[in-house]
Parts: C-alpha cells; structure tokens; sequence
C-alpha cells in the first residue's frame, strides 16, 4: 500500500502460489525437534533495497494482508518510488520471475529461494531484471517497484514483501528480520545494510530515464547482460553489469548490433560495468550481447521493434 495517506487497493493472494515454495529438508526439521529455532537457522536477510536507502514498512495497513507480509516505501506522493531498485535480501536461486497476469494479485513476482525452506517473495515489481533458474548474490538487483497487479486492481507504486518457510500458507509467512533484528511491526522506517559486495549500479541506471529492461542473459557469476528498450524515442540499449570483482576493473563489453547497421561496442577493464551501448532501432531486429570474466553471451537477430 502507498503509505502517508495515499490509499493503495489491496490485492487478492491466491493460496495456490504457497505450493511453490520449498519444503524444509528433514535435516532442518530434525534440528526444529532438537529446539533450534526457525530464526537460528533463516539466512543472513536484509533489506530488500540498495545500501544507505531507508523506507517505511508498513504490516497492517492493507487488508489483503494474511500474516507479517510488508509494503514498503519511502516518498511522500503516489507512484514517488516508481522504478526504485530492488535487490535480493539474501543470495539464492530465483524460483519464480513471472507476471501473475489474473491469477492473483501480485503482478511481477520475483520468489527466491535461499534453502532450507526459506523463500522471499517480492510483488508488484515494474520491471523484473532477473529469470527463473539463475543464481543471485545478496543485494544483487532483482527488479524496479512497481505497481502490477491483476487486471482491475489499481494500487499505487510499492514494494511487497514476504518472507516464507516451509509450505503451509498462511502460517509459512515468517516475521522479516532485517541486518540480525526483527522488523518493527506494524510501521517501522529501516535503513539498508545490504552492502556487501553487490553492484549499486542497474542497467536502468546506467542507460537513462525512460529504457526498461526488455532481456537479459546471465554471464556465469561474473555479471549479467542487458537488453533495453525506450518507447519514447525508439532507442535500444545494452549494458553489462558486474556480479564478481566488482570494484576492480577487470575484461567486461557490452555492444548492440542494429540489422543493417555496423556494431556498436563498448570494452575495456570496467569496474561496475560496461556500457551504456545505444543505437536507434523503431521496427528493426538487433543483436545484443556482451562479455565478463570468462563467460559471454550473443544473441541471434531478435525482438524486432521493442
């Protein structure tokens, strides 16, 4: 929900989508038996926003909410937070980067799983920078706020949140603990602590205001490579972002090929990233791709005009 006053609708949460989370191996329940508790054994988890950052999280304020779900954000206005980055609250394996479309109300959804059961959900997001399957580091970008929903269901601009164990919904909602302490609930302001080694740079960021990601490939765990597009002028973008060795400047290239048209490179030791790469592309084929560490990516002629 939008908080300081501004009403945000609440969505509808299908029961279904809890059957996609991981069940606890029966290591971790034997050690539930012996008396450890659920926290001892929860990742390191913190906030789900690039470090320094602070946002308001609110539990209570939506009626859609089952457990100790929270939204999050940190404007004054409607939409303020529109596009902000969201990273990953703790490394794992994306199990789900999909739109919900009509089936539920959480829109883009990006679910993490972290092992042992534990899974972080993160809804409504605008734009999703990550697919299922590939592997992500704590404070890695994920994605942008967003506002998706189901179709009829307009909500302003924010992040929900959810952490999960186990596959017993609602009672798998688990209470979110940010940096070591347990979130304030019902309305705390948190300031991120999630720094350690992950990128502060986006391909948002890096291409400019109005390019949204369109594709991306993973490099190995050396970084990811990004495809963008601009509505508004018809430009395509590509950048590639650094997941290892970030700070050091190390091979990384980013370039984009409009059919018809010579490559554009960009490639040199970077220590973020390489980029941005931009070409006018309105109804034409590209090629995209890019390089760091050992690992490269190169695509075929595709997404014709987007």
């Amino acid at each position: 929900m939008r908080l300081r006053g501004v009403l945000t609708a609440g969505f509808a949460l299908l029961l279904s989508l809890a059957g996609g989370a991981v069940m606890a191996p029966s290591a971790g329940a034997a050690d539930l038996a012996s008396g450890t508790t659920a926290a001892s054994l929860a990742p390191g988890f913190q906030l789900p926003f690039p470090c320094g950052q602070s946002w308001t999280g609110n539990s209570s304020a939506s009626s859609a909410h089952q457990s100790w779900e929270i939204d999050f954000n940190r404007g004054g206005s409607a939409d303020a937070d529109l596009g902000d980055t969201v990273v990953a609250a703790a490394a794992g394996t994306v199990a789900i980067s999909a739109h919900q479309g009509s089936t539920n109300g959480f829109g883009n959804l990006v679910k993490i799983d972290h092992g042992g059961g534990w899974s972080t959900y993160y809804a409504h997001l605008n734009s999703r920078s990550v697919s299922a399957g590939a592997q992500v580091s704590q404070g890695q970008p994920i994605g942008t706020v967003g506002k998706t929903s189901k179709p009829g269901n307009n909500i302003s601009a924010h992040l929900h949140y959810e952490v999960r164990l186990g596959s017993s919904y609602p009672s798998n909602i688990q209470k979110a603990v940010f940096n070591g302490s347990t979130f304030g609930y019902s309305v705390q302001t948190v300031t991120s602590n999630n720094c350690g080694g992950g990128n502060p740079h986006t391909a948002e960021s890096v291409c400019g205001s109005g390019y949204g990601v369109v594709d991306s490939a993973a490099l190995g765990t050396a970084g990811t490579v990004y495809l963008l597009y601009n509505n508004s002028n018809g430009y395509n973008c590509v950048a590639t972002i650094k997941r290892s060795s970030v700070g050091t400047a190390t091979a990384t290239t980013a370039y984009l090929e409009v059919q018809g048209s010579s490559r554009v490179t960009d490639s040199g030791n970077f220590e973020y990233y390489a980029g941005p790469v931009r070409a006018s592309a309105p109804g034409k084929c590209v090629k995209w791709g890019g390089k760091a560490g050992s690992s490269s990516y190169d695509s075929p002629f595709e997404h014709c005009g987007s």
